[in-house]
C-alpha cells in the first residue's frame, strides 16, 4: 500500500499544473561554471562588468590557464564560449583556458559605449546621432580603456583566478577590433595573441594607418601573434552583381589587407600575421566563423 501511494505521490507532483491553478515562476536561465563581478574602473569613474567562464573541472585542478579577453560581452561571451566548447572536443583539440567578457558601461547602450570606448580618436564619425537622450555621442577614450584593461581588469584576473599571464588572447570584432589594433600599436606585448575581427581601419579617415608609420619609425620589433579575418562581402561591390550584403562606403577587406602588407613589410623578427577573408559572410554574419578559426589557431593543442 506505501508503494501505491508512492507511485502515486510521484505522478501528481510531474504532472502539469490543473487549469487555473497558479504556475511556478519562471527560473532565469544561468550559464554553468560562469561568474560575474562588477568592476569600477576608476580612473574613467565608470562601472563595467565581467563575465567569467571557467573551463570544466576548474575547481578539481591546480594548474594556471590562458585567459581570453573578449570585448562586446553581451554578445560575445555566449558565443565563444558555445563555440569553444563545441570545436573542443572535451579538450582535445583546444586547450582549456578563462574566457572573459567586459561589459558595456553600466547605464549606457551598447552602441553608446563602445562608440567612446573602443575608438582612438574624438574626431568621431561625421553626422554621428545618439542613442541616448540628452547626450551627445562620444568618441575616443580608446587609450583610457586600455589602461584600464591593463591596469585594473588583468590584475583582477591574475589575483582572483589561475591564469597564466603568459598566454593572453584578445579578441574584438569591428569597433572592438579597432581597438585591439590600438592596443597592438601601443603596447604590443600586452597580449600575445590578437584575433581581430572585421576590425575598422576606415575610422578617422584611416588613422591608424598613420599611427603604423608612427610605430614603425620607432621600432624595430613587435612581439605579437595577430590573426585577422573579415567577410567575402564587406568590401564594395564593383561586379555587376547586386547583393545587398556589401558594403557600399567602406572596403573592410582592402583596407585589413593593406594593415597586413604594411606589418609584414617591416620584417619584424618576432611579429606572426595572417589573414583569412571568410567568402559569403557579411559584416554581421562573419563573427562566429573568424572567432572559430581564431580559436583553433590560438588554443590548438599540439598533437602528442
Amino acid at each position: 500500500m506505501n508503494r501505491i501511494r508512492s507511485i502515486a505521490l510521484a505522478l501528481a507532483l510531474s504532472a502539469p499544473p490543473v487549469w487555473g491553478q497558479q504556475p511556478q515562476a519562471p527560473r532565469p536561465f544561468v550559464l554553468e561554471g560562469t561568474e560575474v563581478h562588477d568592476l569600477q574602473a576608476s580612473q574613467l569613474g565608470r562601472d563595467y562588468q565581467l563575465f567569467v567562464g571557467l573551463p570544466p573541472k576548474y575547481d578539481q585542478q591546480t594548474h594556471r590557464y590562458p585567459v581570453l579577453v573578449v570585448l562586446d560581452a553581451e554578445y560575445g561571451f555566449p558565443l565563444l564560449r558555445s563555440i569553444a566548447r563545441r570545436v573542443s572536443e572535451h579538450g582535445k583539440r583546444l586547450d582549456d583556458f578563462i574566457l572573459v567578457g567586459i561589459s558595456y558601461a553600466r547605464g549606457d547602450t551598447p552602441q553608446y559605449s563602445r562608440r567612446r570606448d573602443y575608438t582612438p580618436s574624438a574626431r568621431g564619425v561625421k553626422d554621428a546621432e545618439s542613442d541616448m537622450p540628452g547626450r551627445a555621442p562620444v568618441f575616443g577614450e580608446a587609450e583610457a580603456f586600455r589602461r584600464f584593461i591593463k591596469a585594473e581588469v588583468l590584475p583582477f584576473l591574475a589575483q582572483r583566478y589561475r591564469v597564466d599571464m603568459s598566454r593572453k588572447i584578445f579578441s574584438g570584432h569591428s569597433y572592438g577590433a579597432l581597438l585591439g589594433v590600438h592596443i597592438l600599436l601601443t603596447d604590443p606585448t600586452m597580449f600575445d595573441h590578437y584575433i581581430l575581427s572585421s576590425p575598422s581601419l576606415w575610422f578617422g579617415d584611416g588613422l591608424m594607418f598613420g599611427r603604423e608609420v608612427t610605430y614603425a619609425a620607432s621600432h624595430k620589433d613587435m612581439k605579437a601573434n595577430v590573426f585577422l579575418g573579415a567577410g567575402g562581402l564587406e568590401t564594395i561591390n564593383r561586379s555587376r552583381k547586386q547583393d545587398p550584403r556589401y558594403n557600399t562606403t567602406v572596403d573592410i577587406v582592402g583596407d585589413m589587407q593593406r594593415f597586413e602588407r604594411a606589418l609584414k613589410s617591416r620584417r619584424y623578427p618576432n611579429l606572426h600575421i595572417e589573414s583569412h577573408v571568410i567568402d559569403g559572410e557579411d559584416h554581421l554574419t562573419v563573427a562566429p566563423s573568424i572567432l572559430t578559426k581564431g580559436l583553433l589557431w590560438s588554443l590548438c593543442r599540439a598533437p602528442r
